[in-house]
């Protein structure tokens, strides 16, 4: 099970890491007011720290998703950022399959203003599963700022990897 989800993270990562390649400086930093008035590289800054966080948590036992360190370089500089998701990529792809119920404790952004958030009980898989939701939908996002601000974005960038099989098993179907 554990190769499964560290297979569809790596695939996410790859299309971060796709996008970044493509998209101009001055497009990763473009705010779109009609969303949230956010920029792609700020949503990107975003994945890569919970990536780091959950790596971070798998040497401590705590994941700490509140103590990110909200790298401004990572948000400006596509480059950069490209560097942070080839180092996540390449701790991902030596994560080990004995790491799966890997018991952790994890705080996340649940506490109300001024409150600290609580601890939770998770596991390495649990995470993984986490990340991977929580990358589709930031990616799911930054195709909305890319295609306000008119940067061309693949039409299955922040689309979930088993949605993406489904449509292939869907395109084979109706090849036959």
């Amino acid at each position: 099970m554990i190769a499964h989800s560290v297979r569809d993270n790596l695939a996410a990562i790859e299309q971060g890491l796709d996008l970044l390649t493509d998209i101009s400086p001055a497009h990763y930093v473009q705010r779109a007011p009609l969303c949230f008035n956010s920029t792609a590289g700020g949503h990107l800054r975003h994945v890569i720290e919970h990536y780091l966080s959950f790596l971070q948590g798998l040497q401590t036992g705590e994941v700490d998703y509140e103590a990110r360190s909200r790298d401004p370089l990572i948000e400006s500089d596509p480059d950069y950022a490209a560097g942070q998701l080839e180092i996540i990529k390449r701790r991902l792809a030596a994560f080990a399959e004995a790491n799966a119920d890997r018991p952790l404790r994890v705080r996340v952004e649940t506490a109300p203003s001024g409150a600290v958030a609580p601890w939770s009980a998770s596991t390495a898989l649990r995470e993984l599963e986490f990340l991977l939701s929580h990358t589709v939908h930031h990616y799911a996002l930054v195709a909305v700022v890319c295609r306000l601000a008119g940067q061309a974005v693949p039409p299955d960038f922040g689309m979930a990897p088993s949605t993406l099989r489904y449509l292939k098993t869907q395109t084979a179907a109706c090849a036959r």
